[in-house]
């Protein structure tokens, strides 16, 4: 789960206007979702503000308060370059980030970068859940046939994670190992360890890029993964290489549902080879189910769900 500090949570519940942020008005909070364009407040402090300007520059020092009305960006240049804080932050949407741009974001690579990769996949929120013959697939979430997913920050990096259905398939883990920061790691390659007891086994990565940050907890409690696979229980951060050409390999939605109903079919198959006919009252699975048939055979199931 991606850690918001103080200040951004607050942002996140207040919501306070740009307009506000800048310190250009004492108190105006945002009812629009940061969608400045279609603020009808952001049209009117704008060309009060472009009328100010014109006016200066004409040599007449407009008075008043409504005479102190300034862009907010004019506002934020004032402010030393170590302080003026990117549009995305005063949106709530990340951490920290310095503006080095003079707010001129389409000059901005970060701002490019978000625009392209990440607002054109946040219009569905991972908040919705789907149920797939009992097994969690999160919305907004991209997966790969090994049982991993792929999540894209705000941050240019992308969150990687193992699947709640590995994690039930091979129950409680004592130890999940990711590359080390700075590693590359590439997209199919089995860059990721986990152990339960004596079983080891080697977990694709689902992307291809830099190792920029490692979920360090996974090495002494591997159990995180199973409480919280889409969560707490994240595995690295990756800065991608090729985001682009690796997400036509994964897939979303519809596809996820898909793939994984065929994965839970293949895995009734294996059981019933090993245990006999599986009851047909619509049941769902446990959430350790190699624990409880550990007939199954930790390698064999690695090779066939884990493409090991």
């Amino acid at each position: 789960m991606q850690t918001i500090d103080p200040e951004n949570r607050l942002k996140q519940q207040y919501h306070p206007c740009t307009w506000m942020q800048a310190g250009v008005v004492d108190h105006k909070l945002c009812r629009e979702n940061y969608n400045c364009p279609r603020c009808h407040y952001d049209r009117v402090m704008n060309n009060l503000a472009e009328e100010n300007r014109a006016l200066k520059q004409s040599g007449i020092i407009p008075l008043g308060k409504r005479g102190r009305i300034v862009s907010w960006k004019d506002k934020l240049l004032a402010w030393s370059l170590s302080k003026r804080p990117c549009i995305h932050h005063m949106k709530g949407r990340i951490g920290f980030r310095m503006c080095n741009q003079e707010y001129r974001c389409g000059s901005c690579d970060f701002d490019q970068f978000f625009d392209d990769q990440y607002s054109v996949h946040a219009v569905v929120r991972p908040v919705d859940v789907l149920d797939v013959k009992g097994f969690k697939i999160p919305q907004g979430y991209y997966f790969h046939q090994g049982h991993t997913w792929m999540k894209i920050e705000e941050n240019a990096s992308v969150r990687v994670g193992i699947d709640d259905f590995a994690l039930r398939l091979l129950g409680p883990l004592d130890r999940v190992e990711a590359p080390l920061v700075g590693r590359q790691t590439k997209q199919g390659r089995g860059d990721i360890s986990i152990a339960r007891g004596q079983n080891l086994a080697r977990v694709l990565s689902p992307i291809s890029g830099v190792v920029t940050s490692i979920n360090s907890i996974l090495r002494e409690e591997g159990g995180l993964t199973n409480r919280h696979p889409y969560s707490e229980g994240w595995v690295m951060m990756v800065k991608p290489d090729s985001l682009r050409t690796d997400m036509k390999n994964l897939m979303i939605h519809n596809e996820t549902s898909d793939f994984m109903e065929a994965q839970v079919d293949r895995l009734c198959q294996e059981i019933e080879d090993v245990a006999g006919p599986m009851a047909t009252d619509g049941g769902f699975f446990g959430d350790d189910i190699f624990g409880n048939l550990p007939q199954l055979n930790w390698r064999k199931l690695a090779k066939v769900f884990l493409k090991n």
